[in-house]
């Protein structure tokens, strides 16, 4: 018997009850299941050499993971994300986290995200609660970031420019994230 009726939307308990599969990468949008290829290297490594300067900036009391599933609804019907980095307070959760867990979401953008990651995460995450989103683009003509985070209530979030080179910012906390060494070949 199938775990889901292909028929309906997926539940939240639907989700969890899905089998372990690390061959891609599920994500859960209003019900519907979506299922992408895993990262591809370079977006992979990009991700890691951010979670690399995090790691060494984050004071005590806070982490980072990496690819975690974020309940951002439970409600139905629910919304999963798997943002490509978190930022959350230390030991937030065993298995999964929820959005309230979550102080900052990093997304870097992939062939066939763009839209969603720039439009539609932004409105979901910000209706979550999540108090910081960051867009990372690794395109030409330089890699940026582009940091959102939540104005006044009910207002959604407040987009600042894209930043090329350094971002220096002391929202959610005091970070300087050295963007093209995201993408840099090794010295």
């Amino acid at each position: 018997m199938p775990l889901h009726d292909p028929g309906s939307l997926m539940t939240l308990d639907e989700w969890i009850a899905l089998p372990e599969d690390n061959s891609y990468r599920y994500e859960l949008q209003e019900g519907v299941l979506l299922v992408s290829p895993r990262p591809t290297p370079r977006h992979q490594q990009a991700a890691y050499r951010l979670a690399r300067q995090l790691d060494e900036q984050l004071p005590s009391g806070w982490d980072f993971l990496l690819d975690v599933e974020v309940v951002v609804r439970a409600e139905h019907p629910a919304i999963v994300r798997a943002p490509d980095l978190v930022v959350t307070k230390a030991g937030a959760a065993d298995n999964r986290l929820v959005a309230s867990d979550v102080m900052l979401a990093v997304e870097i953008i992939s062939p066939g995200s763009r839209n969603v990651d720039l439009h539609l995460k932004p409105f979901e995450y910000a209706d979550a609660g999540i108090p910081h989103y960051w867009l990372v683009d690794l395109d030409p003509p330089a890699p940026s970031i582009t940091v959102f985070h939540l104005g006044a209530p009910d207002d959604g979030y407040v987009e600042a420019p894209a930043t090329t080179g350094q971002l220096v910012t002391t929202l959610p906390l005091a970070l300087c994230i050295d963007i093209p060494a995201l993408v840099a070949p090794r010295s």
